[in-house]
This record gives C-alpha cells, structure tokens and sequence, in this order.
C-alpha cells in the first residue's frame, strides 16, 4: 500500500519532510499540499505533482489524503490535528503538539473519543541509534536505578529573533520529551538558574541557561542550554545510576592527526546531527499507517506534557522559583492509572 500523504505547512520543514517522503521513505506518496502562502505551497507541490488546496480543513478531509502531516506554525497545530482527528485520520505532527495545555487536552480528548491511536508528535530524538542504545542500557538496568542525568544542548548561535523563552520552549523541549522516555518517568518540577551571560548573546537574550527538573522517582536532572556556544551543534547526556553510568555517543567522525594536534569534526546544525533519525522517524510511522497499526511513537499525551513542562520551565525563569509542573493524571488510553 502506497500511504496518500496531504502536508499542511511548507515552511522549510515541511519541504524538508516532503522531500524526505519522496526520495528517503518507501510506501508513502505526497498528494496534497497547503500553506498559508500559495505560492509557496504551490512551489513545494510541483516537483511531486502534488495538489495544492487553499483550503487547510478541504484537504486534510480530501479522498486522496490518507494521512496528515502537520508542519504549519506552532499556534495552528491543534486546528489542524483536531481535524485530522475528526476524519478518522492519522496525523503527524512536528513539535509542539499544541502551544498550550488546553488545546493539547482538547486533542487528548478528542482522540479518546475516537476510541483508537491517531496523533504522533515529531520528537526525533527518540529515533537516534544513539538514544535508543543508551535507553536500552538504562531499561536491561545495568547501571543500576538511575540517580542523576547530566545534559547539555548547544548551539554555535541563533538569530536576534530568539528569546529567552525559547531556551525552553523550542531547544528544551527536545531534551525534555526524550528523558521523559529515556527514564521513564515523569517530571514533577523545574526550577532554572542564569550562570554569567555570555557576551556572544544579542543583549536581549539570557544565555546561559541551567534547568533542573525532578522526576516523579527522586531523578534529578540538570541540563545546560547554552545557545551561543560558537563552536558548533553539541548534544550531550550521561545518565549516572547506582551500579554505573552510560554516556550518549558523539556522532561518528574520523580523528585527523596534523601539525601536532589530533582533532575530530563537531557538527554545525541539528539537521546534520538528528537527520538519520528523522529518516527512521517517517520510516516508521509510514509502515504503521500503511498496517493501519496504531503509531508507537511520541502520543498526543506526550505532547500535552512537553508543553505543560516547558511552559513551567518558562514560568521558573521569570520568576526564579521551583516551579511545580501540575500535570494531570496520564489517562489509561495513555498507558496510566487514571
């Protein structure tokens, strides 16, 4: 079965993942594409000979969509989902599910009402080689209950647009949903601290960041985010348990021994680092709807309580504050108690 693909939003990602369906993922076919900018919906929709609609809801409902790929701005994300869900239709949708907790619940409901799996939020990081080794080290419980994770995300720089706010909403999120499944586990509070400020920061801009969560279990995690860093895209986390600790592998590069020095490549953007997780991300989410299995990837669930965390996490910062996240109960349609 070919999966009938409609794209709502073609951004730079959303080509990226058109391009990405085209010519990386086998089984799907991209038929219809919509944007707020026609002409750019129609620039994405020629080289795949896909329809344009300037009608957003048309096409999602459209016969020759099968499912939905959602990477239009954050604020129209949980339009275009609770639409999708509406049509009996699986979605994918690019992060955040929604941008606040009450459109992420509207969606959670909205799915349980149907009685049956429809939403995947793109977190990648879940489908790295070298997350999932270390979450298979942490699950076989080699290095014993965890006690700490360590974590860093940084960045050589971003634009003047970036604010401080977004530390957490758009580069924490990642680390926050991917620890979330790495241990587990939930996150119960966060608290940030600003260390001296980098003079390489637009003015505006806090930068570093320190943010501190603890889990349900007594986890304690810190992560650095540090978005003027200069030298290059670095992704670390180590995970330090009772009987040891294991470590997320920096990305394979050759070492290079000239003029006295041995030297290894660090990448420069999160496109080269996370690229051939998205690849499996898509692969695998294609083959579900084409077995019209249920996805097994990040859940609306786990959508509503990135943004329920990172909105705290926002919270702490303002007010310098341990920050409770209040999340709800997770329902049983989730795998929960409730």
């Amino acid at each position: 079965m070919t999966v009938r693909v409609g794209v709502v939003g073609a951004g730079w990602i959303g080509r990226e993942h058109i391009r990405r369906l085209t010519e990386v993922v086998s089984g799907a076919r991209v038929t219809a594409v919509t944007d707020i900018d026609p002409d750019r919906a129609a620039q994405a929709a020629a080289p795949v000979g896909a329809t344009v609609h300037p009608d957003r809801a048309a096409l999602v409902a459209a016969a020759d969509v099968d499912a939905v790929l959602v990477t239009s701005w954050g604020p129209t994300h949980a339009e275009h989902v609770l639409n999708a869900v509406a049509a009996g239709k699986p979605v994918f949708c690019e992060k955040p599910l929604a941008t606040t907790a009450e459109d992420c619940l509207r969606i959670v409901e909205a799915e349980i009402a149907h009685g049956r799996r429809l939403v995947q939020v793109g977190f990648m990081r879940r489908y790295d080689q070298g997350y999932r080794q270390l979450k298979d080290v942490v699950d076989s419980g080699r290095i014993g209950t965890p006690l700490m994770v360590h974590c860093a995300h940084r960045n050589p720089t971003v634009p003047e647009t970036y604010t401080s706010d977004m530390a957490a909403l758009d580069t924490a999120v990642h680390e926050i949903d991917v620890l979330r499944w790495l241990l587990d586990d939930e996150i119960i509070s966060t608290q940030v601290v600003t260390p001296r400020s980098t003079s390489k920061r637009f003015a505006h801009l806090k930068d570093p960041q320190i943010m501190l969560f603890e889990t349900a279990k007594g986890t304690r995690i810190d992560l650095e985010v540090f978005v003027n860093c200069q030298y290059g895209y670095d992704i670390q986390c180590e995970a330090v348990g009772e009987e040891g600790l294991v470590r997320l592998p920096d990305p394979a590069a050759v070492g290079v021994r000239t003029a006295a020095r041995h030297s290894t490549e660090v990448l420069t953007d999160w496109v080269g680092r996370f690229e051939a997780a998205f690849d499996t991300e898509f692969r695998e989410w294609i083959a579900g709807v084409a077995a019209d299995a249920e996805p097994t990837g990040p859940s609306a669930w786990d959508g509503y309580a990135a943004t329920v965390i990172t909105s705290a996490t926002v919270e702490a910062l303002h007010s310098g504050a341990v920050v409770a996240t209040d999340l709800k109960p997770r329902p049983a349609f989730y795998g929960g108690n409730a």
